[in-house]
Formats: C-alpha cells, structure tokens, sequence
C-alpha cells in the first residue's frame, strides 16, 4: 500500500502585502473559501495524489488573550501563510510536481513571504522544505488509501449500481456472477479500471516497525524516571488546573456568520485554528508528550477508519509553531461544523482535554480529562474564537464521504471475493 504524507508550508508574511495576497487567494476559489480545481494559479486538479489543500492565514489574533490576564505576550510574527495539505507517497515527490506543474503560480503567491528565494524549480522546492514544520501529531482515517483508488472505487460503485437488476425474486449468487462479468468486459474496453496497490514502501515499513516497538521500549526504558517524576508532575498538574484562566467568551455574531460563508460547499470542510500553549515550563514539557502519544494511537491503533469513536475525519495534524508557544491544528471532516463539533463533545471529550487543555483559555479540567469540552457551550465559543477562515481549500473527490469511501471499498473486496454463499452476495449486493 502506499502511506500518506502531510505537507505544513508555513512562512511570515511580508509587511504591507497582506491584502495584495488575500486578493491573489480569493481569485483561486469556484465559491467562497472553496478552490476552483483548475484555477490558474495553482491548478489542484492536475495533482493525482493530492488529498486536500489550503492556503490559510495565521494571524497573532489569540495573543492578546495572554495580555487581558496580566501575562506576558510572546513575540510572533503578526502574520503568517500556511500552505497545508495530505498526499500520497513522500512529501518531498509532491512538493517537486507543484514546482513543475504549478512553480510560476506558488512564485506569486510566496512572493507575498518574507524572504522568498525560490526562483528555479529547485531552490523552489528547497524553501517549500525549509519552511515544512514537523507534524507533532498526524491522523489519516485509512492509511494506504490513495486518491486513484477513491476514484477507482467510486467509478466501480457507479458502474454496479446502475447495472444490478431490481426486485425481490433474484438470485443474489447468479447476479453477482452477472455483475463480475459485466465489470470484466468494461475493464476489457478500457472503460473501467481497478489498479492494484501498489507495494508498501520498504523504508517506510522499516521505519513504522521501528517506531511501533521503539516507542514503547524507550518509555520502559524511562520506567525509573517516570516513578520519580510521575507522582511530582501529577500534583504540580492539578494545582495548575485549579488556577488556571478559563477564557471563553461568546464570539462575535458577524465573526460567525464569516465563517460559516465559508462552510457546507460540500459535504466536507475544514477546520484550521490556532492558539497558544498556556505559559510556564510544565504545559511546554506536556504538549510534545501528549502529541507523541496520540501520533502513536494515531499510526498503530487508528487510521483503519476511525479516530476514537469519530468516523467523519479525512485527516488531521497538530503542529508546533513559535518554538512551541502556539499549536496549529487542521483538519479535514465530513458534516457540518455543528455536528464535527457534537461527536467531540460527545465521543471523545477527553481526548480533546488531553491535548487542548493545554491551550491558553480553555474550560477548566479535572485530572487533564475530566471537565473540558464537556462544558459544551464553553468548549464551542473557545474553538470558535480560535478557529480561522480557509481562504482556499482543495478536496480531490467533492461528493464523497467517508462512508462513501468505506462502502465503496467493501464494494471492491467483495467483487475481488474468490466466492460467497448466498448470504454474503445478498450482503454485498446491498451495498450497491
């Protein structure tokens, strides 16, 4: 299989070309926010294994928070623009195919940066690198998933659809017999094709291995260490919580109503936000932890489908900026942001605490997990306070769900199926 790859572009922008660059990025959308695949900047749709894509601004906007509670504001750049995005295979392959097919559209845009330097194609995809922060945590719903096989799929679904007879006298073994035949002859005229997958990375293999039993092994390593340390860290947590500033005011209306412009141009969005780490050396020491143990759930234990209890989330990433004194977080989700934001209030609230909990403001917790987002109405005006707008965004298959994605690949397996009794081809039949 081939494993996906986040890219996090993320440079400052110059001074005085702030609304020279939200022009350039708003004459890349089909709709408000939503990208037009074949804009003439940078024409998403040419990309075969690009996933999603957004240009964002990340503005210092939150800092202030800091301030109105008499602690010290970090210095940060006042703006910066990300370009963020999930593809198939290394990163470095996609960041080399926009500098050939899309380089003189990526020129103009990064022209708006600080200190952009990417005149050939080379020195192009060598900034795009430099500027690449690391992912201190990574989710992809189904790892190996690659977008040819969400198309793939999706046209195979179609295909089986509108060719499977109707009505309650048939015989689900006879035709699905009929269906594999009718599919052999259109791969046959070349109107239909299923590509195998592709054989899964050596080096990637290695490395995931590694990281699968190297992670656990370092931790028991540190056993002795975190006997000491535990029990110090755990008293000096919870007296932290019991002051720590709770600031979630109700957002603006107009602020809102932006946003939501901005929203449900599909049947998936996204969510871009940005905030900083709550001061002193104990929440700077926790975050990478925390992050580290979510991006090992997130490699091992998650991406066949489901993130916790929450099966609407494409992709999604925690990344560190500001030498660690603010978190981006961006993702990619099915629904709206109403009903993204329920499933975390009511599937998976503590895993929200143990990472946002961190983050200057948020409702006050018990113990890293308890309370939190539970506070439902606390938790929606901190997320939306702190999320910002997606000035272009990019998915390669509108339409389609994750349920679609699923039902789809269950589709295939069973078409591949050596054979089924009369129950599994009634099963399967159903999925059509």
């Amino acid at each position: 299989m081939t494993p996906q790859s986040p890219f996090t572009v993320v440079a400052e922008v110059a001074q005085g070309r702030e609304a020279s660059l939200r022009r350039m990025l708003a004459s890349m959308n089909r709709h408000e926010g939503m990208a037009d695949p074949e804009n003439a900047l940078v024409p998403f749709a040419l990309f075969e294994r690009l996933h999603f894509a957004r240009f964002a601004l990340l503005p210092d906007t939150t800092m202030a928070d800091l301030e109105a509670f008499g602690l010290p504001r970090p210095v940060v750049p006042p703006l910066y623009l990300g370009f963020i995005g999930e593809c198939d295979g290394p990163v470095q392959e996609q960041l080399e195919e926009f500098a050939e097919k899309a380089g003189s559209g990526l020129r103009r845009i990064f022209a708006h940066c600080k200190g952009f330097d990417g005149g050939s194609a080379a020195r192009l995809v060598a900034w795009m690198k430099a500027h690449d922060l690391p992912v201190g945590s990574n989710y992809v719903n189904r790892i190996g998933r690659t977008v040819r096989q969400v198309h793939e799929e999706s046209a195979l679904q179609k295909l089986l659809s509108d060719s499977a007879p109707r009505g309650v006298a048939i015989d689900p073994r006879a035709v699905r017999r009929q269906l594999l035949a009718h599919v052999k002859a259109e791969r046959g005229a070349g109107r239909l094709t299923l590509t195998p997958p592709e054989p899964t990375p050596s080096l990637w293999r290695l490395r995931n291995g590694l990281h699968l039993v190297g992670v656990p092994l370092v931790a028991l390593a540190l056993l002795p260490v975190w006997i000491v340390l535990l029990p110090v860290g755990i008293v000096l947590l919870r007296r932290q919580e019991k002051r720590d500033p709770e600031f979630c005011p109700r957002p603006a209306a107009a602020d809102v109503l932006a946003m939501q412009r901005l929203e449900d141009h599909d049947l998936s969005n996204s969510f871009t936000a940005l905030g900083p780490v709550k001061p002193g050396r104990l929440r700077r020491a926790l975050v990478p932890l925390v992050l580290l143990a979510i991006d090992y759930a997130c490699r091992h234990v998650f991406g066949k489908g489901h993130l916790a209890r929450i099966q609407t989330i494409h992709f999604a990433r925690w990344v560190f900026m500001d030498d660690r004194q603010r978190v981006l977080f961006c993702s990619n989700y099915d629904g709206s942001h109403e009903s993204y934001m329920d499933d975390f209030v009511n599937k998976a609230a503590w895993g929200l605490n143990l990472v946002f909990s961190n983050g200057f403001g948020w409702p006050r917790t018990d113990w890293l997990i308890k309370g939190g987002a539970r506070h439902e109405m606390r938790f929606k005006h901190y997320q939306r306070r702190h999320q910002l707008p997606t000035q272009v965004w990019y998915k390669a298959y509108p339409g389609l769900t994750l349920s679609d994605l699923e039902r789809n690949r269950r589709i295939r397996e069973g078409l591949e199926a050596d054979d089924m009794n009369e129950q599994q081809a009634l099963a399967w039949l159903r999925l059509l």
